[in-house]
């Protein structure tokens, strides 16, 4: 079944993203945006390397750091792994530049495996 869904272009709201980790929206609830790819990284440097424009990026770091590298990168989501809470600056930045927000307690790997069972890609190196 996967190799099927390999060659389809897969798409997701929050909501789905939010029910498949089981995770928390911390901020963005209202904002609806379609996501096709993931990237995984606690590095912000891969994230500027491979990250795609509307993904998802999942991240065990939670400082202000992550929202501009997010922004630069045009990451339509970002998901904190782990159980991680972004920091309250974090929170006010995120909101300042319109990018929602996602918390679970599953680990990054528990996280993308479930996310690449359901169809989702990753974002891959130039």
């Amino acid at each position: 079944m996967l190799t099927r869904l390999a060659w389809q272009l897969i798409n997701m709201d929050i909501k789905e993203i939010t029910r498949i980790l089981e995770a928390d929206i911390v901020y963005g609830e209202a904002l609806n945006r379609e996501i096709t790819k993931v990237a995984a990284a606690d590095l912000m440097s891969d994230v500027l390397s491979f990250s795609k424009e509307g993904a998802l990026l999942l991240t065990g770091l939670t400082n202000s750091q992550v929202i501009r590298t997010a922004e630069m990168s045009d990451i339509g989501v970002i998901c904190f792994v782990r159980g991680k809470k972004p920091q309250k600056n974090m929170l006010e930045l995120g909101k300042e530049r319109g990018i929602p927000l996602l918390a679970t307690k599953l680990s990054m790997y528990e996280a993308c495996g479930r996310l690449y069972q359901k169809g989702l890609q990753g974002c891959e190196c130039n």
